[in-house]
């Protein structure tokens, strides 16, 4: 018996040696993860520690953070069994960073300057109630049946929807919110802020203060073939830098998101493996790159601070969102977005409208079907930091589909033949949630 058991404790040792050899340099990526996660949750939306833990950050390796939450001090807190502990900060107005121990965290900092639309429309235009509609056209039956299927019936946690909008020729024809949820609780956009990002160039260009198709203005490109990719490049996704993308491994935009301090010169770095405009490769590195871009083009921080929501943000009257900085200062334009659902629609509704907000041109017509055109060799899945139905993705949806699209399925899907626009914020992707019968079912909702 001895013998087996001193068998059994050597097995067991050396699965704890192998376990830990494979996984401890995950772990400063787990607790970042975690700390950040933490923080923005509990300080931009209110949610309870216990909340996060059970929703946010119930998946894969990120449970096995221990986290705590300091009221007074404005920060989270995470370990992984003690090791690798990692801190986010919250400050008002910019939201949670996660920060080293480098980070001087009384440095006095910029916050961006916001202004309030308070002109006594209904939504969208303004903060009133939204009118009540009926159109004959609308199996109103139907289309709450078919939103009501997007979310878990009661002691189910598979579809994990947290909130569903729909919106038909301006009007609010459907809306329904998990429990724990409402019409003002705030939530993270995740990939969705790519958009953000994205029509901020759009603007600049109807401003007449940027062109998207000379070769990006950046300084280190200028003695190598990287001198030749455009902005437009960028914007499409195809400008042959490398860059790798996955969630469930170290890897560059990990790293990035968790590890790094300017987040806008991840991708700045990377080498050029193929031609511009001649291989299509996701890369959140790059959307943070255009934020760097963007700080560039204003003489001060604080302008470039204050122009995303002057320009665009509180323009068109999201006046919940809030988009998180990296330590450097810059907007994580690649993923931290935070805004109600009702909020996350307007921007549909911009692009619906073709850039006009209630009469102001914000940006040229031509914008919304450039980036909703296919980038070659995206196989029609992806415009100018949209996705697309053009390739058919969704089989049972219209092609001119176009949309924001977000880690663990958020969205906000155009679609201008159908004068619609849906979002969608919830913690499941595809195919552990049917994104097809959603769309598909709130179309044929929807007579024409």
């Amino acid at each position: 018996m001895k013998k087996y058991f001193k068998i059994g404790i050597l097995i067991f040792s050396l699965f704890l040696v192998y376990f830990g050899f494979a996984n401890y340099p995950k772990l400063e990526l787990i607790s970042g993860f975690s700390a950040k996660s933490v923080a923005s949750g509990h300080f931009i939306d209110n949610r309870s520690l216990d909340v996060i833990e059970k929703s946010d950050n119930d998946f894969d390796v990120i449970g096995w953070a221990t986290n705590e939450i300091n009221e007074s001090g404005k920060f989270a807190t995470a370990n992984v069994l003690g090791l690798k502990k990692r801190k986010a900060i919250y400050r008002e107005g910019l939201g949670a960073t996660l920060i080293d121990d480098a980070f001087d965290v009384t440095k006095p900092y910029e916050i961006p300057k916001r202004t309030k639309l308070n002109n006594k429309l209904p939504f969208p235009y303004g903060d009133l109630a939204p009118k009540d509609t009926v159109f004959e056209n609308v199996n109103y039956t139907k289309l709450n049946q078919v939103v009501a299927n997007a979310f878990d019936a009661k002691g189910n946690n598979y579809k994990r929807t947290r909130s569903v909008l729909v919106i038909y020729k301006d009007k609010i024809i459907a809306e329904k919110y998990a429990p724990g949820f409402t019409k003002k609780s705030v939530i993270l956009g995740w990939s969705m802020t790519k958009s953000i990002t994205g029509t901020l160039f759009g603007i600049l260009e109807k401003q007449g203060r940027f062109n998207i198709h000379k070769p990006a203005p950046i300084a280190e490109w200028q003695n190598d073939n990287r001198k030749y990719i455009t902005t437009n490049d960028l914007l499409h996704m195809n400008s042959g830098l490398a860059w790798d993308e996955y969630y469930d491994r170290i890897c560059d935009a990990t790293k990035m998101l968790f590890q790094a301090e300017d987040m806008t010169r991840s991708q700045l770095l990377k080498p050029s493996v193929f031609k511009p405009n001649t291989h299509w490769n996701y890369s959140s590195g790059t959307t943070n790159l255009l934020s760097g871009i963007l700080r560039k083009q204003f003489k001060t921080h604080q302008e470039y601070l204050d122009f995303w929501y002057s320009a665009l943000i509180d323009k068109i009257g999201m006046h919940s969102m809030l988009v998180e900085t990296d330590m450097a200062g810059n907007y994580v334009g690649s993923s931290y977005g935070w805004a109600t659902t009702r909020d996350w629609s307007k921007l549909g509704l911009l692009y619906l409208h073709k850039g006009n907000w209630n009469g102001e041109q914000l940006f040229d017509p031509s914008w919304a079907k450039y980036v909703s055109t296919p980038t070659d060799t995206s196989h029609g899945r992806y415009g100018a930091q949209f996705w697309l139905n053009a390739g058919n993705h969704f089989p049972n949806v219209p092609k001119d589909l176009y949309y924001c699209s977000g880690f663990q399925g958020q969205m906000v899907a155009i679609i201008p033949s159908m004068d619609l626009v849906i979002v969608r914020m919830g913690l499941t992707e595809e195919p552990q949630f049917d994104f097809n019968g959603l769309l598909s079912g709130i179309v044929w909702s929807v007579k024409k």
